[in-house]
């Protein structure tokens, strides 16, 4: 019997999730947290992961310990402190800002399909990792990510292409990740023995 089903996420013990929507076989692993987040079919993220404000595309593999969408605190005023928006916590007759905690979740970080996020990797608000997209273990990602592209480092510069920009191009065209269940179970001795490229030559006009 398969272990992941289609028709609910498989949510490991002691996850928080709040405000969010999980497509078709997706894996949430123990002690994440999902705030106000989507998950595309197929996604999983292993242990300890916290994402939050984010749309994750279809087959995404999300390492341990990654933070998505990480928050910032308010740097232009005179103090940094939860006091200032998680108001109510600190006295009886205060509330929430419910403006800041709005803007918070107005900065959507864009995950796309088939993207690898390295573990303890940290992808900032507003940032939008392209389709087929590598991120290295332990980069910090301030900036948008080309599809098919690999990047590392404090702050992530780009590494080098997982495929030739022409192999790229044409796995995008062919989007293999919108296929059904049925379709990629038949083609998986395929995905398991060809190379991008022969892949490509073999489905391109199937």
């Amino acid at each position: 019997m398969a272990r992941l089903r289609s028709d609910q996420p498989f949510i490991h013990p002691e996850c928080q999730i709040t405000g969010s929507s999980f497509g078709e076989f997706v894996e949430i692993g123990a002690g994440t947290r999902v705030a106000n987040s989507t998950f595309g079919d197929y996604s999983y993220c292993d242990r300890t992961c916290d994402i939050a404000n984010a749309e994750i595309g279809k087959f995404a593999n999300i390492a341990s310990f990654t933070r998505i969408g990480a928050t910032d605190h308010p740097m232009e005023k005179a103090s940094l402190h939860h006091f200032l928006y998680r108001s109510a916590d600190y006295w009886d007759d205060a509330e929430d800002d419910a403006e800041w905690f709005e803007y918070r979740a107005s900065r959507v970080t864009r995950i796309g399909h088939d993207t690898w996020i390295g573990h303890a990797a940290i992808i900032k608000p507003e940032v939008t990792i392209g389709n087929g997209a590598v991120i290295a273990s332990g980069a910090v990602v301030t900036k948008d990510v080309a599809p098919y592209n690999i990047v590392g480092g404090v702050t992530a510069v780009p590494i080098r292409g997982r495929y030739p920009k022409g192999v790229a191009e044409r796995m995008m065209t062919l989007a293999w990740w919108d296929w059904d269940n049925a379709r990629l179970r038949a083609a998986l001795p395929d995905f398991r023995s060809l190379n991008a490229e022969a892949f490509l030559e073999k489905y391109e006009t199937a």
